[in-house]
């Protein structure tokens, strides 16, 4: 069977997580030639732990120039994605990026534009895809049952993160190192199945803690209002610092609403639409006539997740198949995350699909300038380890 030739770039968690489990064979169209790290201790991790026919490098360019690759998967520090990804194309590979797409939306659509020109493969780790609970939500928003949506709450506060995670990396939480905190680590997914499944909002106004209970100078508690197209609004609140926490997602539409929480799906489907209801009942008080319904998704695939991605990406290079997370559309959920910062930075309401681009960069550097927090560990950043 043909198969893909896949190099991992970055052993750090996910690099390391990815690279033993391609190693391993799971994804039966992938086999895993090369991995690169610039940290000689990773290196020698990876001589030590997998197969002897997986090539081990300290300069991705040298990786990209020599081993027999068709495809890369990009695992390092956020700001290194997009440089990365189109070195990739240079070179004539396919390639995925980790999540984000890259820190600021500016050099992600430089990336978009080379993956365009460059003919090549392009897909973004957003995992949660195959995640069919999620799946099934957005397929029952598209085929129209639950009428237009009104309004979208998405409350996620169980990212916790102690001081000691923090602690564990001087490129951590930084500006410098990150280019910002709980929107760039551990909610792209989020903000990501977001706009998939309800929609890009055409306006957010957001409110941030920098440092909540925690000694980091990224935002670690976030609400955001947001306002779409339709009229319909949302709300979307995430931290890092409570436990236990909540993962509670809720869709209002003319027809009832959706929830999603415990991995579970119930529908409060109305007998008739609120619209309607309300154009027609002459009862003064009342409401319609609702039943609530466990939906159960679809049966999840042999293979979901990370390595539910890989699988795609390759039957997208060797079938055609149509990829589930294309590395384009990586900059849709940073457009809402950067929508996020730079109202809070700016005290104004901002549009995600028309960013000020040039002013989001200006005070992220202010940022980056002012920080005072691991100055003397942050050069890691330009190192190819990447963790989450």
């Amino acid at each position: 069977m043909k198969k893909v030739r896949f190099g991992v770039i970055g052993i750090g968690n996910m690099g390391t997580s990815h690279s033993e489990k391609l190693d391993r064979g799971i994804v039966p169209e992938i086999e895993l030639t090369a991995v690169c790290d610039l940290k000689e201790d990773r290196c020698q991790w990876a001589r030590e732990h997998l197969s002897s026919s997986v090539q081990v490098y300290q300069d991705p360019e040298e990786m990209m120039t020599k081993a027999p690759l068709d495809a890369v998967i990009v695992a390092t520090p956020h700001y290194d994605h997009p440089r990365l990804v189109m070195d990739a194309f240079r070179h004539g590979l396919h390639a995925i990026t980790e999540k984000p797409a890259g820190v600021y939306t500016a050099a992600v659509r430089e990336m978009n534009e080379a993956a365009k020109k460059s003919g090549k493969l392009f897909g973004i780790m957003y995992n949660q895809r195959t995640n069919p609970v999620y799946a099934k939500v957005k397929e029952l928003l598209a085929s129209g049952e639950m009428g237009e949506i009104k309004r979208v709450v998405w409350l996620i506060t169980n990212w916790y993160r102690s001081q000691s995670y923090y602690n564990s990396g001087g490129w951590r939480a930084t500006w410098e190192g990150e280019g910002g905190g709980v929107l760039l680590n551990q909610c792209p997914h989020n903000l990501d199945l977001l706009q998939w499944i309800a929609g890009m909002p055409c306006g957010v106004r957001a409110f941030m803690k920098y440092g909540c209970h925690r000694d980091i100078e990224v935002e670690n508690d976030v609400t955001a209002y947001l306002e779409y197209p339709n009229g319909a609004t949302g709300l979307f609140v995430t931290s890092t610092h409570e436990t236990p926490g909540t993962n509670r997602l809720e869709i209002s539409g003319d027809r009832g609403k959706i929830v999603v929480e415990n991995n579970k799906i119930t529908f409060f489907r109305t007998r008739i639409g609120e619209t309607e209801f309300n154009q027609t009942w002459t009862g003064g008080f009342g409401s319609p006539e609702y039943w609530q319904i466990p939906i159960e998704p679809a049966k999840a695939p042999a293979l979901t997740e990370h390595m539910g991605i890989f699988a795609n990406f390759a039957s997208a290079i060797l079938h055609g198949t149509p990829l589930l997370a294309p590395g384009e559309e990586g900059i849709l959920g940073l457009s809402i995350s950067n929508a996020m910062h730079l109202s809070d930075w700016t005290g104004q309401m901002v549009d995600p699909m028309h960013l000020d681009e040039a002013l989001f960069k200006q005070l992220l550097d202010e940022r980056i300038a002012a920080s005072t927090m691991h100055k003397e560990d942050v050069n890691v950043t330009l190192d190819v380890t990447g963790t989450h």
